[in-house]
């Protein structure tokens, strides 16, 4: 199914991925009343893992670039909770985002625009949302970034 978000995604150039599995022991999303909770995705595309620790070998706009990422992933999910159809989305609630940082960085907010400014982009007044923007000593697998979400659907 084809729908408004999709055909603009199409017009940005932009291909939503397959939603991926979840990692351990979790399910990849919750439907309760009309929000849908998205458990945390990580920077993984189709060329695997998107790696790094900001502060030391990963510049910001590479961590951009990731959180653009996992923005994408959060969308496939978001996808097969509405049952393939993304328009029945009606506002981008919350993001939580977290950032492989070393101790002395200081730019996460910064970093977790790269999911922000692109979801602003593609949704416009829908997509403006509350968010968190927090630094940690590692993530799962090495990843370089992981967002989670909360999404008002129809």
């Amino acid at each position: 199914m084809s729908g408004i978000i999709e055909s603009k995604l199409a017009d940005m150039g932009v291909t939503l991925p397959d939603a991926p599995a979840p990692a351990a022991n979790y399910v990849p999303y919750v439907i309760s009343g009309d929000l849908v909770f998205v458990s945390g995705q990580i920077s993984k595309d189709e060329g695997g893992l998107i790696l790094g620790k900001l502060g030391d070998n990963m510049s910001v706009a590479q961590g951009q670039a990731a959180a653009k990422v996992c923005a994408l992933n959060l969308l496939a999910q978001l996808k097969a909770a509405c049952g393939g159809d993304l328009d029945r989305l009606v506002k981008v609630v919350k993001l939580g985002g977290f950032v492989n940082a070393t101790q002395d960085f200081v730019d996460h907010p910064s970093v977790i625009n790269g999911a922000s400014d692109f979801i602003g982009e593609l949704l416009g007044e829908a997509g403006a949302h509350a968010r968190a923007a927090v630094g940690s000593s590692s993530l799962p697998l090495g990843v370089a970034v992981e967002i989670e979400g909360i999404f008002q659907i129809r």
